[in-house]
């Protein structure tokens, strides 16, 4: 099954629209204000207006209200939540009629046991970012840590990506999708169109995916 490509930190319709060109399966916003990525629910959904229907829009959350969430989720015509925070079962089940992709930042303690149970429709990996940031750091961890949670569901890899090391990674950890977001920039929030192109096209050189 082919590898599914989540381009993250979109900020403008530019940057969306290459990346849908390129092949992205979705793109996705950030809507924690404290991140150099974020963007509005109301900017979001002017990207969205200008995207085709075949790619994925995902927002990415964290330990936000839920009726933030949903409120997002409307305005921003978004296909998916992505949880980043603290969220359990009981916040989950506030979130009615939206698919829920629940991210883990992997530290050296991490185990595949904490999926056990939450109701997400796919879980993220990230790296533990030594700056206590949820994400976007461009740190890589060690991908052995996930070798056993595929038996939990879908598995996105996050973390670190480029055009360098994305066919290791596909490899490694035969993820269900990855998720890129500051091996493709310019700057936090503006993507470097060389650097997106060098990545699909490394990722979809001959025998990467799989």
């Amino acid at each position: 099954m082919k590898t599914h490509v989540k381009i993250c930190g979109i900020t403008c319709a530019d940057d969306a629209l290459y990346a849908e060109q390129l092949g992205a399966s979705a793109i996705g916003y950030i809507f924690y204000p404290k991140s150099p990525r974020y963007i509005t629910p109301e900017s979001a959904g002017a990207v969205t207006s200008k995207l085709g229907p075949f790619v994925a829009k995902v927002g990415v959350f964290v330990d936000e209200d839920p009726q933030v969430v949903m409120n997002a989720v409307h305005e921003a015509k978004l296909t998916a939540v992505q949880l980043h925070g603290s969220e359990d079962n009981e916040y989950i089940d506030q979130l009615h009629g939206i698919s829920v992709i629940k991210a883990f930042r992997v530290d050296p303690a991490f185990e595949c046991s904490r999926l056990d149970g939450i109701k997400a429709d796919a879980f993220l990996f990230d790296a533990y970012g030594t700056d206590g940031s949820y994400g976007g750091t461009g740190e890589t961890f060690d991908w052995s840590k996930i070798e056993e949670c595929g038996a939990y569901g879908r598995m996105i890899l996050a973390g670190g990506l480029n055009a360098e090391n994305i066919c290791d990674a596909v490899k490694t950890v035969s993820p269900w999708a990855v998720d890129v977001s500051s091996g493709v920039e310019s700057s936090p929030g503006i993507k470097d169109h060389t650097k997106l192109k060098d990545f699909f096209d490394s990722f979809n050189a001959q025998n990467c995916d799989g």
